[in-house]
């Protein structure tokens, strides 16, 4: 099956915008041909057809502000995680504190990469396994913390964030891959292309034929497309989940000693 996200937004674009204009030629010249048979039908049928891809792009784009939402909370929720266990870490005797606060650092710092660019499926899973492996130095620090000072204050408090941080490195990593299926595209690609077929062939019905009205009609649900296309899209695309939370923070642990 065709993986749409493993194409670029603007060729995507270009595609779609060329199909939907090439439907509404072939339905016009095929509307020439059948002047003098009666349209009334036709008609009906556009603004049904119409109707549907209204509706179908508002339903596909209700979908990817959900989930553009979601990524957004997520990246706030792991933010206040880390910053919580960083603070927290801060409680814990030495050795521990600094070890802690070292590696808080630099997770924040790969959890900031992992969305701030543009990462290939390597980069991708190799920043996940380095986000695993921290997750795993810290509890270990963290175990012999418990086995010196099992006292609810600091070193419970401490696991109790540390679990809430690697929770929410779950739920970031599903909202992340959570997209619009593709086969909602495919459908609101061939809706739009047989809506503009009947549009081209009830205009080469008319005795007057204008193409620019559908020319702009086609370049603006094209544009539209695009839009919630890039609103799926957290790493790519011209919209961009903010990672301000997670600058934010890093900022704030630089002085953490």
């Amino acid at each position: 099956m065709v993986e749409l996200n493993n194409h670029g937004l603007l060729t995507l674009f270009a595609v779609v915008l060329i199909a939907i204009l090439s439907a509404g030629e072939i339905g016009r010249l095929r509307g020439r041909r059948a002047v003098g048979r009666g349209g009334g039908d036709v008609s009906t049928l556009e603004g049904s057809t119409l109707g549907l891809l209204a509706l179908m792009i508002g339903f596909t784009f209700a979908m990817a502000l959900a989930r553009f939402e979601v990524r957004r909370d997520a990246i706030v929720t792991e933010a206040n995680a880390i910053g919580t266990t960083a603070l927290r870490a801060r409680l814990l005797p030495e050795p521990n504190r600094s070890e802690a606060l070292k590696l808080l650092k630099e997770y924040a710092q790969v959890r900031l990469e992992v969305t701030q660019s543009v990462l290939d499926a390597s980069a991708l899973n190799a920043a996940i396994v380095r986000s695993n492996q921290i997750h795993e130095k810290l509890w270990q620090n963290t175990i012999a913390v418990a086995a010196r000072d099992p006292a609810p204050v600091p070193t419970g408090v401490f696991i109790r964030s540390l679990n809430e941080m690697i929770d929410s490195h779950a739920k970031r990593l599903a909202a992340f891959h959570n997209r619009v299926p593709d086969i909602v595209f495919l459908a609101l690609y061939g809706v739009a292309i047989v809506a503009f077929a009947l549009v081209g062939y009830a205009n080469g019905l008319e005795k007057r034929r204008v193409r620019l009205p559908t020319y702009l009609t086609g370049a603006i649900v094209a544009s539209v497309i695009l839009l919630v296309q890039d609103l799926d899209r957290p790493t790519s695309g011209f919209i961009s989940v903010s990672q301000q939370p997670m600058v934010d923070v890093i900022e704030s642990m630089a002085s953490y000693q």
